[in-house]
This record gives C-alpha cells, structure tokens and sequence, in this order.
C-alpha cells in the first residue's frame, strides 16, 4: 500500500514539473513573440548626435564650439533600440568637409545641408535617410583663416650604408621647402619642417623614397603631406693624401713637418680629381705672431663628398726663413 502511494506521488510530481516547464517555455515563446511584434512597429524617437568637422582646408581652422545636432527618426523598434544602445559619448557623426558642399555666410560663419548629416546617421544605424527630419535645415560653423609661412624641409634619416658604400652628397627634398599653416604664436616659433624617419638597412645603390612630414600632431597644417626624397649611394674607398701647409700673410715659413696625412673616403666617381689641392690646412696665426714654439693646424677645407677619417699631425714646429 504505502508503495502505491509513493509511486502515486512521484507521478504527479512528474505530472506537476512537466506542467511548469510547458508554462514557462510557452511564456518564454509568448514574451519573445510579443517583443517581435512591438519591435516590428514603427516609432518616432527623438535623438541628438555631435558634430565632428575633418578635412578642413589647410589654410583655415574650425573655431565652433563642439556642435549638436537634433532630429527625429521614425523606425522600427529594432532600430531604435540600435539608437538607444549607442552610448552617449560615442553618438559622433563626422564629417569630411572635403566631401560636402559648404558656403560662406557672411564673415568666418559657412553652413551645409544637415541632409550630409542624416545620410552619415542613416548609413550608421542601417536605416533610410528619409526615415530621417533634421531638427534644422542648415548646419553652421565657423573657420577662421590660419597664419601662413613657408619654410625649409629637413629630412630625418638612418641610412646604414653596406661596407665600401656611404651616403653620396646631401639628400635631395622634392619640394625641398613648404607651406605651412598654423596659428600666430605657433607658426612663428616654426623654422623649419622635419620629416618622419626614413630608415634603411644595407643600401648599396642611390634609392628615392616617399616620406611624411611630422606636423607637430596637427598644430600646423599644409596642403603638402609628403616629400620624395633622393639618397644618393656611392661606393667609396679609402685613400691617403699629403695636403701641404703653406705660410701665412706674407711669412717665409717652413713648417716641420711641411705637410698634414689626410686619411679619407672618396666615392670612386670622384677619385681622379681629388687631390692634395682639393684640401687646405690652417695654421694658427695668433700663435705664430706670439713666436710659440708649437703651432695648432687643423684641415680647414675638403670636398663635400669626402669622408674625412683621420689627420695628422695637430701640431706642427716651424721656422721663420729670413
């Protein structure tokens, strides 16, 4: 008897616990089929998205303050909780000012169609653009003209030359100068414009390169962003030149020794025209009119293309012939 009843039991426990399952997967289907309906509604929502102006011209500024536009959608649920999961900080609409056709005013003030904005929302949330009314037909800003000033480039580089071969010359900038825009206190503190690093292991023949400009992250502005830049590579070789040291003024002065060893690098292109005249050695005639007994010299000039290594001596003794 008592195993009948036990039996009877777990039954309409069995019985009871199915029932409840059934009842809540019919609720969970009911509650889910009743959001799809109300989401499948339509409804006018209300929304407000920041404006942020790129591409300004390289000559101007946008002075606005951050600027809000309003509107008002008429979607589906789905998109208008789409709308409502974007948080607040990131309801940014940009837009390129090189892509939308902006007018003067009057003064520094200029407007576009707030049409630019509703297609860059719509094209966000995935709806039409006529499912969209901006609050204001027109947006406006204001961009004021920049202090100009034109200046040199300098190429910044780490070119790691192959063995035998080094940098021939001076790198060529095309342009080599460039116009810059900026505010006053920042443009006149700017004297030159240097570029990104141009770095290059191994070379071993002359190579251009495109490189950026470093614009002080956006302080200046120019219409120019890059420059080619020519490294010219020569293979070089390491020759020993004897480069007399003449008399100064109007002296009949020998000089003991009478010439300075000049250890340096020539590019093989110049090699037959340098020579013991491409170079100068300076005394020091200060020294010479106080009669010490020990002259400094030192290689005042060489060729532009010539690595210099190495020169001897610093000093020299000397006579003063009668």
């Amino acid at each position: 008897m008592t195993d009948d009843l036990n039996r009877i039991k777990q039954k309409v426990e069995r019985t009871n616990k199915h029932s409840a399952f059934t009842f809540f997967v019919f609720l969970a289907i009911s509650t889910a089929a009743w959001f799809l309906v109300k989401l499948s509604e339509n409804y006018t929502t209300q929304a407000t998205f920041r404006l942020q102006l790129s591409e300004t011209p390289a000559d101007q500024w946008v002075s606005s303050d951050e600027q809000q536009v309003a509107l008002s959608m008429n979607v589906d649920g789905f998109h208008a909780l789409r709308y409502k999961m974007i948080r607040d900080p990131k309801r940014v609409v940009t837009i390129e000012l090189g892509e939308v056709s902006y007018r003067q005013e009057n003064g520094n003030t200029y407007s576009f169609s707030s049409q630019y904005v509703a297609e860059k929302i719509a094209d966000r949330l995935g709806i039409n653009p006529s499912d969209i009314t901006m609050n204001d037909a027109k947006v406006y800003f204001n961009m004021d003209p920049l202090k100009s000033k034109v200046v040199p480039i300098v190429l910044r580089s780490d070119i790691k030359p192959q063995r035998q071969y080094g940098v021939y010359g001076i790198p060529t900038l095309d342009p080599a100068s460039v116009t810059i825009y900026g505010p006053e206190e920042i443009i006149d503190t700017v004297n030159s414009v240097q570029t990104e690093m141009l770095s290059k292991p191994s070379v071993s023949e002359t190579f251009s390169e495109m490189v950026g400009l470093d614009l002080l992250d956006g302080k200046i502005h120019s219409n120019t962003t890059e420059v080619n830049a020519t490294i010219e590579v020569e293979k070089y070789t390491e020759v020993d030149i004897e480069v007399p040291i003449h008399a100064v003024d109007s002296l009949k002065v020998r000089f003991f020794p009478e010439s300075m060893s000049v250890k340096c690098l020539v590019a093989m292109r110049d090699y037959a025209s340098v020579n013991p005249e491409s170079f100068s050695v300076a005394v020091d005639g200060e020294q010479l009119k106080a009669m010490q007994p020990l002259l400094d010299v030192r290689l005042a000039s060489w060729p532009p293309t010539v690595q210099i290594l190495s020169t001897h001596p610093d000093k020299v003794e000397y006579l003063i012939v009668q």
